[in-house]
């Protein structure tokens, strides 16, 4: 029988978590090590933010889903892993630290045949002085930061409403930070809430983002074809901020949080300021704190993982220029190059570089958007990394490992800009490829025209509110979940 842990509750872990069982049924054991006792749809986060859903709306037990499915949990966190084992351990296995209450800091060796490593990231708030939720910046990243920032803006829409003018910041907090599109879609999400309750002249909105341009979100910008001409998202995207009078403040990189003031670089050199009522800034993204070791007990980490703490996979992590880069730099079975029962999958895999083109001011900083690895590539990626296990359990490792490169991988995405059944509008984006691909699709900047489209209204809002409700559905494993795409 094969073990084979996940490590991980989120979308790519849970994902291949559950195509695990379904493929493997009941001989081989499936478990999963995650530090949550919850699932949570992050990207109804930005709804949560804004007062317009609960925590419960987003969020479900993992518990009775793996209990229902056969699947073993382990509510722990894991801490070190000893890929050839050790002397009192003749298998592989992780060090997991117990984070439920009931067992809350026990430890447990978790022995496994293969491992996907989905833990996603680690928020580094750290990063920039004052920012996160125990400082002096809010956040959606997680369900209950969501909760709590909505709790500051309600506070903040009933001084408005008494004729205070406020100002609401929301972006970045730090010049390499990724998921742009998630605070693209709270930055107009409050908008919109203000506009609905009467407040928005009280309301400065401003969007302070590491992107060089609007509508860069971490991939390097994208070209539609509409009505015969090229649309850049960038001029799609400015259009939409100067429709709503949302302010831009572009390139920055934020070095300091106080308690009511932010302070950044931007790509020019200088230095500036702007004092805010309100702030929800996203932190960079790391790797979580895994160490590695060998049988003898020597410190492997950096033969696993890189310095920003994400996992080596099948990538070119050559040291290139931003002319050098290719789309086969890009890993293509998530494998890792010297263990290859080991996969990462989703965020804790390491990229080979950004997608953006990164810049450094006059002073040296890097400014630069990481790419992002979040929904639906998470998803494929979890599948296929539990194909690949799957096939290798059956057939032995003369398998050959599926593939689900970045660079030959579409995407969907549907921004919200503001929700409710008929005055909610959302941006509607699909891409392909993910990383693109300038020889291959020139005149599309990298990407096929054909398949990367945009476009915004009442339509998209209702697609993304249905993809909330299927989503959830299919994590909950409920009949035919497999047939909804990833």
């Amino acid at each position: 029988m094969a073990k084979v842990v996940v490590l991980g509750g989120g979308v790519s872990g849970h994902t291949a978590a559950l195509y695990l069982e379904r493929m493997l049924k009941d001989d081989h054991e499936v478990t999963v090590v995650t530090p949550n006792s919850k699932w949570n749809w992050i990207p109804s986060n930005i709804w949560v933010g804004v007062g317009k859903m609960t925590t419960k709306q987003v969020t479900f037990d993992l518990a009775p889903i793996y209990k229902r499915k056969g699947i073993k949990f382990i509510q722990g966190l894991a801490t070190e892993i000893y890929p050839e084992g050790t002397s009192n351990h003749g298998n592989p296995f992780v060090k997991v630290k117990m984070t439920s209450t009931a067992q809350n800091g026990q430890l447990d060796d978790v022995e496994y045949d293969f491992l996907i490593n989905a833990t996603g990231p680690k928020l580094n708030f750290g990063a920039t002085q004052g920012l996160g939720p125990a400082a002096n910046s809010l956040s959606v990243c997680t369900a209950k930061h969501a909760a709590e920032t909505a709790d500051q803006l309600e506070k903040l829409i009933s001084e408005m409403k008494n004729g205070e003018q406020k100002t609401l910041v929301v972006g970045m907090g730090h010049g390499t930070c990724t998921c742009e599109g998630a605070a693209f879609e709270y930055t107009f999400n409050v908008e919109h809430e203000l506009r609905r309750r009467g407040v928005r002249e009280n309301a400065r909105v401003v969007y302070l983002t590491n992107e060089a341009e609007l509508g860069d979100f971490g991939v390097g910008g994208m070209v539609f074809e509409q009505k015969g001409r090229k649309v850049t998202s960038a001029q799609w995207t400015e259009s939409i901020f100067n429709e709503r009078g949302v302010e831009a403040i572009l390139g920055a990189h934020v070095e300091e949080v106080t308690e009511n003031e932010v302070r950044y670089e931007q790509l020019d050199g200088s230095r500036s300021s702007i004092k805010f009522d309100f702030a929800m800034l996203l932190p960079p993204f790391r790797g979580v704190d895994l160490k590695a070791f060998d049988h003898e007990g020597n410190d492997i980490t950096e033969l696993l993982f890189m310095p920003n703490g994400f996992m080596k996979v099948d990538a070119n992590y050559t040291s290139k220029s931003y002319d050098e880069w290719s789309s086969e730099d890009w890993p293509k079975t998530y494998q890792n190059p010297s263990f290859d029962n080991i996969y990462a999958v989703g965020i804790a895999f390491s990229p080979p570089h950004q997608i953006s083109k990164p810049m450094t001011t006059p002073n040296g900083t890097t400014i630069a958007p990481a790419p992002p690895r979040t929904g639906m590539p998470s998803g494929v990626m979890g599948r296929v990394a539990a194909e690949s296990i799957v096939d290798r359990i059956r057939n032995g490792r003369i398998t050959k490992d599926h593939e689900a490169s970045m660079a030959a991988m579409g995407a969907a995405c549907i921004a919200s800009a503001g929700t409710g059944s008929l005055k909610g509008t959302a941006a509607a984006m699909t891409m392909y490829p993910i990383v693109p691909d300038t020889k291959k699709y020139p005149a599309g900047g990298g990407r096929d025209l054909k398949n990367t489209t945009g476009d915004i209204g009442l339509a998209a809002h209702w697609t993304k509110a249905m993809l909330h409700f299927l989503f959830i559905y299919k994590a909950k494993a409920l009949p035919f979940w497999y047939l909804i795409p990833e």
